[in-house]
């Protein structure tokens, strides 16, 4: 098997082992109990080298070092390194639409300001508190074909948000509330990615970038509610 080479390959093999619709996806996911804690022994190593090196100099090398794993495990798993990525962005996700529905689940749909607050504060703490979070966030994207997938993988938590808003403008239309639910998560993204800059000089400017978040986002919806 070759050596992955330490400079990113072209986004054109980055689709090698995309869907129909362009999505990367692993070659194949582990079905027995030892292959599986093998996947994801990989996945952790994954975001171990993704936080200690960055993703320009991200190597499955590396990875199957940390891993304790022959490389040639990883490449019967993922065609390379962007396909490994957004299976990383999809573990993150999962974990955040299984938060979002039970928020949604918990709380009355009208009461969306609470949703919110909790959202928010559910994602910052995951941002404070591990580095790898934000660190996948930036890494898928960095091509069009991963940025496509990253996007295909995030409609779960959309569809989500845009059931809890559609009370705010009940005449949207389904394609206006994905919108406006995808407007509220990436602004939030961005703005944590903002509010960790200076994370471990100062965790009082972090909170007050939370607080400021929060009260922003409100005062959106709140104008969208009546506008």
């Amino acid at each position: 098997m070759a050596k992955e080479n330490t400079t990113a390959v072209s986004a054109d093999a980055a689709a090698a082992d995309a869907t129909d619709e362009g999505i990367l996806v692993p070659r194949r996911r582990p079905a027995q109990a030892r292959s599986r804690e093998r996947f994801n022994r990989i996945l952790t190593a994954a975001r171990s080298v993704l936080v200690d090196v960055g993703f320009e100099s991200f190597t499955f090398d590396e990875v199957a070092r940390r891993a304790e794993v022959p490389i040639g495990t990883l490449y019967q798993f993922f065609a390379n390194k962007y396909v490994l990525i957004c299976e990383l962005d999809r573990v993150d996700t999962a974990e955040n639409v299984a938060e979002l529905k039970k928020f949604s689940e918990r709380v009355p749909a009208l009461q969306w300001p609470d949703i919110l607050d909790e959202f928010i504060d559910h994602l910052s703490t995951l941002w404070r508190e591990d580095p790898s979070r934000r660190a996948v966030w930036h890494a898928v994207q960095s091509t069009p074909t991963t940025r496509a997938t990253a996007a295909a993988t995030e409609k779960q938590m959309l569809d989500i948000i845009a059931d809890v808003v559609a009370p705010l403008s009940p005449e949207s239309t389904p394609e206006e509330r994905q919108q406006l639910a995808g407007l509220l998560l990436h602004t939030v993204s961005s703005l944590l990615n903002y509010a960790v800059r200076d994370l471990g000089r100062d965790d009082r400017t972090f909170e007050s970038i939370v607080a400021e978040i929060k009260r922003m986002l409100v005062a959106y919806l709140f104008a969208v509610a009546t506008g």
